[in-house]
C-alpha cells in the first residue's frame, strides 16, 4: 500500500484506538464520574439535557456531544486538581486494559515499532496513560487558561477524519514497513483505512500476525 524508505525499513507503525479497543470502556464518560461529584454532573447535564437525549436517540454525533459535554462539566475547573485526579484515573484504567490487545501493544514494542495511541478522548489523562506505557499520542487537546480548564479544546475532537489528518501531519508513513491500525468503530474508519493490517474489535476474530523483527547479521572474520 505504502512506498517503503530504507529509514524503518524492519519497524511498523502501530496506532491503537483506546476507548472500546485498548480500553473495553468509554474512558470519556468514566472520566466524568470519576472527577466531579454526582451533584455538579446532575446540574450541570441538566443544562444540555436535550442534546444528551438527541445523542442517546442517535439524533446527535458522538464528535459534537464530547466537546459539549466537556464545555459543560469542565469548564473553570482548577487544573492542578484536574492533573492530579486524571493520574489516578489513568492508573486505574491501565489496570482494566484489554489483555489480549495490551499483549500485541507489547509485542509491537518487543520488534521496535512504533507505537500511538490515536484517541478522541483528551490529554488531560491519555499522556499518564501513554507515559507508563511508554508511547506516543496523538488525541484531543483540553485547553488550560491561567491555571483552570477553560472547557474548551485547543484541537478539533480527534475522531474519524481528524484522526487520519492528524497521524498523516505527524508521520510519513513510507518511512515504515508496514502500517497497523486497531480500532473499534466507525470513528476509526479513516485511522483503518491507512493501514496495510487493520483489526476492528468485533468484526476480526484474530489479531495481525506480527513477523519477527530480522537482524541483519554481521559478516565477522575470525583473526587468523
Amino acid at each position: 500500500m505504502h512506498a517503503k524508505s530504507e529509514t524503518h525499513k524492519n519497524l511498523n507503525l502501530a496506532l491503537f484506538d483506546f476507548d472500546g479497543t485498548l480500553y473495553p470502556k468509554d474512558s470519556f464518560t468514566g472520566f466524568i464520574f470519576f472527577t466531579l461529584s454526582k451533584r455538579h454532573i446532575v446540574r450541570k447535564g441538566l443544562k444540555i439535557l436535550p442534546w444528551i437525549q438527541a445523542y442517546y436517540l442517535r439524533l446527535y454525533p458522538a464528535h459534537a456531544m464530547r466537546p459539549r459535554l466537556f464545555r459543560s462539566m469542565f469548564h473553570g475547573v482548577p487544573a492542578n486538581l484536574m492533573q492530579d485526579l486524571a493520574q489516578q484515573y489513568a492508573q486505574k484504567l491501565l489496570k482494566k486494559l484489554d489483555a489480549d490487545l495490551l499483549q500485541q501493544l507489547r509485542l509491537h514494542q518487543q520488534r521496535g515499532d512504533r507505537v500511538v495511541l490515536v484517541s478522541a478522548s483528551v490529554d488531560v489523562y491519555l499522556a499518564p496513560i501513554c507515559d507508563m506505557l511508554n508511547i506516543e499520542l496523538i488525541c484531543t487537546q483540553a485547553d488550560i487558561q491561567h491555571g483552570r480548564l477553560t472547557g474548551f479544546y485547543r484541537s478539533e475532537d480527534c475522531s474519524c477524519a481528524q484522526k487520519k489528518l492528524r497521524i498523516l501531519q505527524q508521520f510519513d508513513l513510507a518511512n515504515y514497513q508496514a502500517v497497523y491500525a486497531y480500532g473499534n468503530s466507525e470513528e476509526d474508519l479513516d485511522m483503518l483505512a491507512l493501514a496495510d493490517y487493520a483489526y476492528m474489535v468485533g468484526e476480526n476474530n484474530e489479531l495481525p500476525a506480527l513477523k519477527p523483527l530480522q537482524v541483519q547479521q554481521l559478516d565477522i572474520k575470525k583473526p587468523a
